[in-house]
C-alpha cells in the first residue's frame, strides 16, 4: 500500500478508524472523511501516534447532505494527485424516520445515496489512477428485506431495521451495477459484510434499540476483527482484477441474497439514484 492513496468515509471510529489506521501503518496516504471535525482530528492524531504516519488528511463532511458530499469530492480531488482505493464505510441507522437537509430519509441518504454520489463524483479520479478499487461496506442485514423502488424512503410505513436492511441491499445492488458498468476500466467494485461489530454504531439512537445494542455488545466482534474484510479487499494483490463480488466477514467471496442479483433491479435503482442525486 506504500504511496497509494486511500479515501475512507466514517473514519473517526469503529471499523473505519481501524481500517484507516492499518492502511496508514502499511504506508498508504489516507484521506479520512469524517462528519465531526473534533472527532476527526482526534482520530487522525491517534493514528499518527500509533503509526508515525505523516500521510494523513482530514476531510470534514456530513454525508447526509449532498452539497457536502460534492464539496468533499472536490476537496479530495484538489488534495490528491491520484486515488487508488475508495472505501465507502460510513453508515447510520434511525429508529424513527427522520429526513436530511435535502428532505430525504436519513438512513437511505447516508447508507446508499452518499455511497452512490461520492463514488460517481470520484470515478474519473479512480479511472485515471487505475488499477483502482471501490469497496462498499454493506451488511448481511440486506438478506432480511425486500425493496420497493416506489418507496425507498419508507414514506408509507417506517421501521428502522427494515430501512437499514434495505439500504444495505442498495449497497449490494449498486456494487454489482457499478462493477458491470466499469468492467473495462480496471476500476473494480466489491462489497462486504464486516460482521456484527461492537462499536459506537446505533448507540446514539433513542429507546430500546440502543439498549439492545448495549446488551449484546459483549457478544459482538471487535472493530479490529470487523476491519479484516475491508483491509483484505484494499490490500490483497490477488484481488486487483476481482470485481462484482460480495465478501463475508473473513474476506471470502460468498453469495449475497438472491434478490441482489436481479440485473433489472440493479439498473433501475441506479437510474433512480442518479435522479435523486442530480446526476441525471
Amino acid at each position: 500500500m506504500r504511496e497509494k492513496v486511500v479515501v475512507i468515509t466514517g473514519a473517526s471510529s469503529g471499523i473505519g478508524l481501524v481500517t484507516a489506521r492499518e492502511l496508514a501503518r502499511d504506508g498508504a496516504n489516507v484521506v479520512m472523511v469524517c462528519r465531526n471535525r473534533d472527532k476527526g482530528n482526534l482520530a487522525l492524531e491517534s493514528i499518527r501516534a500509533a503509526t508515525g504516519s505523516t500521510r494523513l488528511e482530514l476531510v470534514v463532511a456530513d454525508l447526509a447532505v449532498q452539497a457536502e458530499v460534492r464539496r468533499a469530492a472536490a476537496e479530495i480531488q484538489e488534495r490528491t494527485k491520484r486515488l487508488d482505493v475508495l472505501i465507502n464505510n460510513a453508515g447510520a441507522i434511525q429508529t424513527k424516520r427522520t429526513v436530511t437537509a435535502d428532505g430525504l430519509e436519513t438512513t437511505f441518504a447516508v447508507n446508499h445515496l452518499a455511497y452512490f454520489l461520492l463514488t460517481n463524483l470520484l470515478l474519473g479520479h479512480l479511472k485515471a489512477s487505475a488499477p483502482a478499487r471501490v469497496i462498499n461496506v454493506a451488511s448481511r442485514a440486506h438478506t432480511r428485506t425486500g425493496i420497493d423502488l416506489d418507496d425507498l424512503e419508507g414514506k408509507r410505513s417506517y421501521n428502522g431495521l427494515v430501512a437499514y436492511g434495505r439500504s444495505k441491499l442498495c449497497n449490494v445492488l449498486f456494487t454489482y451495477e457499478l462493477a458491470r458498468r466499469n468492467e473495462n476500466t480496471k476500476v473494480t467494485a466489491n462489497c462486504l459484510h464486516p460482521g456484527v461489530i461492537a462499536s459506537g454504531f446505533g448507540r446514539n439512537t433513542p429507546g430500546l434499540f440502543s439498549m439492545a445494542i448495549r446488551l449484546v455488545s459483549p457478544l459482538m466482534w471487535t472493530p479490529e476483527k470487523g476491519a479484516r474484510a475491508s483491509l483484505r479487499l484494499a490490500r490483497a494483490p490477488e484481488l486487483e482484477a476481482i470485481t462484482g463480488n460480495y465478501f463475508d466477514e473473513n474476506g471470502k467471496v460468498t453469495r449475497s441474497s438472491p434478490l441482489s442479483y436481479d440485473r433489472d433491479l440493479q439498473h433501475r435503482l441506479w437510474d433512480i439514484s442518479a435522479r435523486m442525486t442530480g446526476l441525471a
